[in-house]
């Protein structure tokens, strides 16, 4: 009889959830719901150093609580609420903006304290009504409005619309100098310090947050700068990660600086969708990330809460449109569409894309009315009949990447031109292989040529292939993705060149007419490839228009013995 020894079965840690409460300024305590262990947040982050939901407390003769935390702390955020206030004694809840990180305990605040009044922008409050299905008291607040709470502390309110929500506004108090900014600031980083202490430590979350959040709104962000500029700001008091105190210049100075490299080549897109419709944000998400690759950037707005002059100001100066169908039963989107075709020009490119959200504007009498005013097509309509797949995420990741590379082809050609240098026309002289790089990941498939290949390890044996940032393909390229590294003939390239080197619709079938068989890793090996290796990619390394992608080779084989790898020369170093 075999003895058998029952190993106990792994059992997953739970996730640190711990709360911090501190006072930042007279009468302001902070309440910091610390989430240590939090791996992603939303489509956009994957984080290395967790989290944190900040909540503050505002004691004049009247009480203010500005925002709430994540449904996850309810527990913990409770037990220190009521330890350190009556809630009953609350008198208003700030809402700075109405994302569930923020506001997820807003009902069970109401449910504690009916008699509080929710303050917030008019687009926040009617969201708001539509979270928590009971009655409240609200007051409606515009930019340069202001609340006394007493004792000092004065209250002024300042519109800071898509950063990173239509219904984001900042508060200022007038007594301490901290201005509650939820989002803008912020970054996802968890530690014990309340404060900016060591800015060596955040530098790298600060900046990856505004890329992540705040880049595609750049515009907004220099327009909330302006509004912001003269107050008297001693603390920003930020909705995730430390609070900014120390290095307060340094920090605002480097959105100041992002923003205006983001909108200085004037070159940009403006994105318009329904908020809360469908699932129109996550697909203008996927089409603004996108385009941002390109060197364009991207005003996102919803088509439900603009002013119909901000609309008209975006449409006269953008060179690219994007459209997510609203409802046909929204007024305020029917509103901001006739503004869109009354200021469109036949200079623009167009793209629209279904939102899914079950009464859809129909999108094609609106295509028809773009293309009678002359603006180019950039991509097909996209339709969405159901949850968006991969595949349907994919389509919307090439459709920006066409439309970003269209507004920005001038510049392009520019650069292309300027080569003047002998530097420039010797690094051209670097010749290299040509191959053709496939991939297969779920529903989405994928090839690009590639020359800038090259052996990089024996042990274990590895390739690293540049691509560029502005390739639709590098999303398929991540640590663990796999694909087929196809190498060319000498003689016999040129068929498979003209196919792959021509323009594809969003979300077609690239091997269409190429015969193409399944290696061990799924992805497409081309029959007529001279030799193939499939590859794992293992890291990325960050250059500034290309990312390194270094893949370890697993398998490998050579059709013909004694034929040669198609090379390919250039003139000049500066395009391929």
């Amino acid at each position: 009889m075999v003895a058998v020894t029952l190993q106990p079965l792994a059992v997953q840690p739970p996730a640190r959830l711990t709360i911090q409460t501190i006072e930042i300024a007279p009468e302001t305590t902070a309440m910091r719901s610390l989430d240590w262990d939090r791996e992603r947040f939303d489509i956009e982050f994957v984080l290395n150093n967790g989290t944190t939901y900040n909540s503050f407390l505002i004691r004049g003769d009247k009480v203010a609580l500005v925002d709430t935390s994540h449904q996850k702390f309810r527990s913990l955020y409770f037990d220190l609420l009521t330890g350190l206030i009556d809630p009953q004694s609350i008198d208003y809840l700030i809402i700075s903006h109405t994302e569930p990180d923020h506001s997820g305990l807003v009902k069970e605040v109401l449910q504690l304290a009916p008699q509080i009044t929710v303050v917030g922008a008019k687009v926040a409050i009617q969201f708001l009504e539509n979270m928590v299905h009971q009655p409240f008291q609200h007051l409606l607040v515009k930019n340069g409005d202001r609340l006394d709470l007493g004792q000092g502390h004065e209250l002024e309110f300042v519109s800071a619309p898509n950063l990173h929500w239509p219904d984001t506004i900042f508060t200022f108090d007038h007594k301490t100098g901290v201005l509650f900014t939820c989002d803008a600031f912020g970054m996802h980083y968890c530690d014990d310090h309340t404060f900016d202490q060591e800015p060596e430590l955040i530098a790298a979350d600060y900046k990856y947050y505004y890329d992540c959040l705040m880049a595609p709104n750049a515009r907004s962000v220099l327009a909330a700068l302006k509004r912001i500029e003269k107050l008297e700001i001693q603390t920003i008091a930020t909705g995730h990660g430390p609070l900014l105190r120390h290095h307060l210049s340094n920090w605002v100075d480097s959105y100041r600086t992002w923003s205006q490299e983001q909108t200085k080549a004037d070159v940009f897109i403006a994105v318009f969708y329904a908020e809360e419709y469908g699932y129109a944000e996550q697909l203008a998400r996927a089409i603004a990330h996108s385009i941002i690759k390109t060197e364009a950037t991207v005003e996102l707005v919803d088509l439900m809460s603009a002013e119909l002059q901000e609309v008209r100001e975006l449409v006269n100066s953008a060179a690219g449109l994007v459209i997510g169908m609203p409802p046909q039963s929204n007024v305020s989107a029917h509103a901001a569409l006739s503004t869109i075709l009354a200021a469109a020009h036949s200079k623009q490119a167009i793209g629209l894309f279904e939102s899914g959200g079950g009464e859809d504007e129909p999108i094609y009498p609106l295509r028809n009315q773009f293309q009678e005013i002359g603006l180019m097509e950039a991509f097909p309509p996209i339709l969405l009949k159901a949850a968006p797949t991969q595949a349907i995420e994919q389509i919307c990741d090439e459709a920006g990447v066409d439309l970003g590379q269209w507004v920005t082809r001038d510049r392009t050609i520019k650069q292309m031109k300027s080569i003047d240098s002998q530097l420039e026309r010797a690094l051209g002289r670097l010749s290299n292989g040509l191959y053709l790089l496939t991939t297969q990941k779920g529903d989405v498939s994928s090839a690009m040529v590639a020359t800038w290949v090259t052996q990089a390890s024996l042990e274990p044996l590895g390739v690293a292939i540049a691509v560029a940032k502005d390739r639709a393909i590098e999303a398929l390229l991540h640590p663990g993705d796999r694909f087929v590294l196809n190498v060319l003939q000498e003689g016999k390239s040129q068929p498979l060149m003209k196919h792959f080197l021509k323009r594809f619709a969003p979300g077609s079938d690239r091997f269409a007419g190429v015969k193409t068989y399944a290696a061990a890793n799924g992805s497409p090996i081309l029959a007529d490839a001279l030799a193939y290796l499939e590859c794992e990619v293992t890291s990325r390394l960050e250059n500034n228009d290309h990312w390194i992608i270094y893949s370890i080779v697993q398998t490998g084989r050579v059709a013909q013995l004694d034929a040669l790898t198609a090379v390919h020369h250039r003139k000049v170093g500066n395009h391929y």
